[in-house]
């Protein structure tokens, strides 16, 4: 019989029902991360964070006081050294991160009224990044892998998810896209973004999405709050009231928040309350990371 130190979650299994009737499970977790990452750089300010969704949903489980790994590369340039140094300071595995000769990712960012623009980006080594075998296996050997539209690493998520290990996947705004439509019948959850369309477009969006695959299907609305769809019903959750410094890194929090808590089977409501909590700690300061 499963104990709260070994019990798994199952990619394939269905989400456990209504919120109300999952069980609340503890254990020793450690989720890995890999694909993108980059430098954020504001060009008011002139500094820069560590950034990338995977880079930061790392961060923000660390910040959860959940184990983490990243995976994936950097240049051998001062900003990759940079994201290593930042990654190990928050307590990251960085053992399987690759440094290659060539420029890390770099994304330029203004803010305006608190809301962040991207006005460039270089993408660098991360341009040829596909997941090797070794980094595979690496990978299974967590909990739970996460990654987004922007990593180059949808061909990795049908081998992951062969070996027993859930997949959760950010396609950001672009769910329809040929690279996350290319994850989503591997992805036990599928996580976008969409603060535009109304309530209606939402859920017609969030149903047929989950009819490609994953377990769960999750919207990001922004001050909306999240609508979750689990093929049976929907689920709406709003945000945490707080002051907004810079948007940036809180999906990526959400993210975090939400699967340590669907990691520990609490009721998929708490989950979206988990996420709105550690979104609201993100948008009090200025860049992903505090």
């Amino acid at each position: 019989m499963e104990t709260a130190e070994t019990a798994q979650v199952s990619p394939d299994s269905e989400p456990d029902g209504p919120a109300e009737k999952r069980t609340e499970t503890r254990f020793p977790m450690k989720i890995a991360c890999f694909g993108d990452n980059c430098v954020d750089y504001y060009t008011e300010s002139d500094r820069m964070y560590p950034g990338g969704n995977p880079v930061n949903v790392a961060a923000y489980v660390r910040r959860l006081g959940r184990e983490s790994s990243y995976i994936g590369p950097v240049g051998n340039d001062r900003y990759g050294g940079f994201l290593l140094d930042a990654l190990r300071q928050k307590g990251v595995d960085v053992s399987h991160v690759r440094t290659e000769e060539g420029s890390t990712a770099v994304t330029r960012i203004a803010v305006v009224n608190g809301e962040r623009t991207f006005t460039g980006y270089e993408e660098g080594v991360l341009a040829h990044y596909s997941p090797s075998e070794e980094e595979i296996r690496f990978i299974c050997a967590h909990d739970l892998a996460v990654t987004g539209v922007w990593g180059h690493s949808e061909s990795a998520l049908e081998a992951i998810r062969a070996k027993g290990v859930p997949t959760a996947y950010d396609a950001s705004d672009a769910p329809f896209g040929g690279t996350a439509q290319s994850a989503l019948p591997h992805s036990t959850v599928f996580f976008l973004s969409d603060d535009r369309s109304d309530d209606s477009a939402v859920r017609e969006k969030l149903t047929v999405l989950h009819a490609g695959g994953p377990s769960l299907v999750v919207a990001t609305r922004g001050s909306r709050g999240s609508v979750l769809y689990d093929g049976r019903e929907f689920l709406t959750e709003g945000i945490v009231p707080c002051e907004v410094v810079d948007t940036m890194g809180a999906g990526d929090s959400y993210i975090a928040g939400f699967l340590t808590a669907w990691l520990g089977k609490r009721p998929l409501r708490e989950c979206m309350k988990a996420g709105a909590q550690n979104a609201a700690v993100t948008i009090g300061y200025s860049g992903a990371w505090e």
